[in-house]
């Protein structure tokens, strides 16, 4: 009938208003107008010198994703940092870009630490001697405060965090991202760009409900050429201490991590265990690895953290071939 029709969009306008969609006043002097349209960044070649000498004395760039929140990213950020600072001959730094959510001074046992500025820019918190960490959260006057920024103002930090801060020789500067594929992933890739990024590792856990955000994160890696390192699957069963048996928490019903990385050609590093105490480290701001070591889940880290190394020299040597 002809009057189903009337007050509906014809196609044309439909597709028009999806490429228009999100395109506003605000967008005007966006620094991520270019790379929001075509993928590429476009950094000022004046910032992106200033950058690029900042970060020169980054050997490696690890990105940790996730697509949704609530999947144990920042702990696997943290886990990352920890056991790659256990090595005392490697100088490790963790930035967090989680703005509105910055929980990575809890976990790393440094709330109510305050960021020191110097003659050579702002200082990061250090855990140990070569581990040193940055986060909006250390700018705040409390935990409690929630930070409520539009995306301009969350870009700038982001580049305040890279270009401001002395980060000094660092072996690896991992990210702690928030959750999604929006201003902030955008505003770092750009920004790093001027330097190098050796890869995103993703974090999942095994229900399809959070696999449906990995794959778009995924597809956002390859929008923007950001190299995926490969995926992690958080609580993948739970071992129980006694009896030994896993159960799972969270089935897998779709196959879970193994079965998306195959469909989609990216690693599986590796897959956690649930274990209560990796929370209780986190909120007590202990490394986990070190408090258990015993546990499987920190078997599996272990594991993990060693691929992201091989993976990380092995970047690094054919950069050296291509140089």
């Amino acid at each position: 009938m002809e009057g189903s029709h009337q007050g509906k969009p014809h196609k044309e306008t439909l597709l028009f208003l999806s490429a228009q969609a999100g395109r506003a006043a605000a967008c005007q002097g966006c620094p991520n107008q270019k790379l929001c349209a075509a993928g590429a960044a476009a950094t000022d070649p004046v910032e992106a010198a200033e950058l690029r000498e900042r970060l020169r004395g980054v050997k490696h760039i690890v990105l940790v994703l996730s697509g949704k929140g609530g999947v144990g990213k920042s702990t696997f950020s943290a886990m990352l940092a920890h056991g790659l600072a256990a090595d005392e001959a490697k100088q490790v730094a963790l930035l967090d870009i989680d703005i509105c959510g910055p929980s990575i001074p809890k976990m790393m046992g440094l709330e109510g630490e305050q960021v020191h500025q110097s003659g050579s820019g702002w200082s990061p918190v250090y855990v140990e001697e070569n581990l040193g960490v940055m986060s909006v959260g250390f700018l705040l006057s409390s935990p409690d405060d929630a930070v409520i920024w539009r995306g301009p103002k969350k870009n700038g930090l982001i580049k305040q965090f890279l270009r401001d801060v002395d980060w000094g020789e660092v072996d690896y500067l991992i990210v702690d991202t928030p959750p999604g594929t929006s201003d902030e992933h955008l505003s770092i890739v750009q920004y790093l760009g001027a330097s190098h990024i050796d890869g995103a590792v993703i974090i999942t856990t095994p229900q399809e409900v959070s696999l449906q955000d990995v794959r778009k994160e995924i597809n956002f890696c390859h929008k923007v050429k950001l190299p995926i390192i490969g995926v992690v699957e958080n609580m993948s069963g739970f071992i129980c201490p006694n009896c030994k048996k896993e159960s799972q928490i969270f089935p897998p019903t779709t196959g879970g991590a193994e079965k998306m990385c195959q469909n989609l050609n990216v690693s599986l590093l590796g897959k956690v265990p649930l274990d209560p105490q990796i929370g209780k480290s986190c909120d007590k701001g202990q490394s986990f690895l070190s408090e258990v070591p015993d546990s499987p889940a920190t078997s599996s880290y272990r594991s993990i953290i060693q691929r992201i190394q091989e993976y990380c020299d092995q970047h690094h040597c054919q950069e050296e071939k291509i140089i």
